[in-house]
């Protein structure tokens, strides 16, 4: 059977790949098993031939295609430009469409109505804090069982959704930011940092009530139709404003790429910035102040989908340095942990492995802190470094600096 949605990868996509080869020494996955079809030259040639009917989407297909982490580092090194992580969620919205109709509606539900649900995901929440508290470790998947892998979590969970933030002079702008799904209930005080940073540094802040999760997470499973609905409510909920911030490195990215989803989405998407693009061009700018004390070093782990899908290195540092913090780096060419979204309960012996590499780079760094901009590498070295460690986001580092200088 051809391709049956909208969203498969064009022929023009995967004509694009010349076959070259540089992406293989940078593929997590390639390089942890040498087979070809685990890299990106060879999943755009499984894709090519069942684009052309000479294969089908079945069981090996689904296979090839879901063994992927997405993280994107192939791009990176490409000189055709090929825009793989956009050809692998069409590819994966083929799977998802051709799965059977009771597999194709759980998958969906999870990824599609409970993280796009806040209701749902508070009662998850409280969920997961009982157990937490309790350690009754079998209720969750993978490395969620290992509790180190999540903050400690709130019983009574709130939310960020409808609060306005103003700041003390005129403002320079209008500020939404991004509540997001597990961001909004597990990270608080990221979200704490963003809106007070955003306010300091002169916008009108505002987390708006009707938006809806940024829908990264259904378009890497394949759940198109609920990206794509998430994409609607999140272009009419974020009209109107000079700026869109997201605070987690994926949400950013895949805002930023709201235009293969929805008209208007390109125009919404150029809004967009990762909280840490904002935050260090207001320190650069001098809205934000660059403090003196000397905190000690910290380790930086660069994020993916703020590395390799956004380009993201200096601000990151950036930040940490007007903290007063000295980077150290862990890894030249910025591996993939392995979390990659519901990755590492999908994988979750690939996952671990990749984890567990990481985690070793943090050790050969040296330092007991670390910084990373994106929630799931957060709970994936916590849940492989352990209680000795500290992960923290870079924005949440310069708040807490900031308070305590009482600048």
């Amino acid at each position: 059977m051809p391709w049956v949605t909208p969203y498969a990868p064009t022929r023009a996509e995967l004509d694009a790949c010349i076959t070259c080869g540089l992406c293989l020494p940078v593929c997590p996955t390639f390089r942890l098993t040498g087979d070809e079809t685990a890299s990106p030259r060879g999943r755009l040639a499984a894709m090519a031939a069942v684009g052309e009917g000479l294969e089908p989407v079945d069981e090996t297909f689904e296979e090839i295609m879901g063994f992927c982490l997405q993280c994107r580092a192939c791009e990176v090194v490409c000189p055709s430009m090929v825009p793989f992580g956009r050809a692998m969620e069409g590819a994966r919205a083929e799977i998802a469409a051709q799965r059977p109709r009771a597999a194709r509606t759980v998958r969906e539900f999870a990824v599609g109505k409970v993280l796009g649900s806040r209701a749902s995901l508070k009662a998850v929440t409280a969920g997961a804090a009982v157990a937490q508290r309790i350690r009754i470790d079998g209720i969750l998947p993978g490395p969620l069982r290992r509790m180190k892998g999540l903050r400690a979590l709130p019983l009574r969970p709130s939310s960020i959704v409808g609060e306005v933030r103003r700041p003390d002079g005129p403002p320079i702008g209008r500020a939404a930011v991004l509540a997001g799904c597990v961001m909004d209930q597990w990270f608080a005080p990221v979200h704490e940092a963003t809106l007070e940073l955003l306010r300091r540094g002169g916008y009108l802040v505002e987390v708006p009530e009707q938006q809806a999760c940024c829908g990264a997470l259904a378009a890497h499973d394949g759940a198109a139709d609920a990206a794509r609905d998430m994409a609607v409510r999140n272009l009419a909920a974020f009209g109107g404003y000079d700026v869109v911030v997201a605070d987690a490195a994926g949400c950013a990215a895949h805002l930023k790429d709201l235009g293969h989803w929805v008209d208007g989405g390109e125009e919404l998407g150029g809004r967009v910035k990762d909280v840490t693009e904002i935050v260090a061009g207001l320190i650069d700018a001098g809205r934000l102040p660059e403090l003196a004390g000397d905190l000690g070093e910290v380790a930086v782990q660069d994020p993916c989908h703020l590395r390799h899908a956004q380009r993201i290195m200096r601000e990151p540092r950036r930040i940490l340095e007007a903290a007063g913090y000295r980077p150290v780096e862990i890894d030249p060419v910025g591996m993939c942990c392995g979390a990659a979204g519901i990755y590492m309960v999908l994988h979750p012996e690939t996952s671990n492995v990749l984890g567990l590499q990481k985690a070793d780079q943090v050790r050969a760094a040296g330092p007991s802190l670390v910084a990373s901009a994106n929630p799931g590498c957060e709970m994936q070295l916590r849940s492989h470094l352990g209680g000795d460690f500290r992960i923290a986001h870079p924005v949440e580092l310069y708040w807490e600096a900031l308070r305590t200088d009482g600048s």
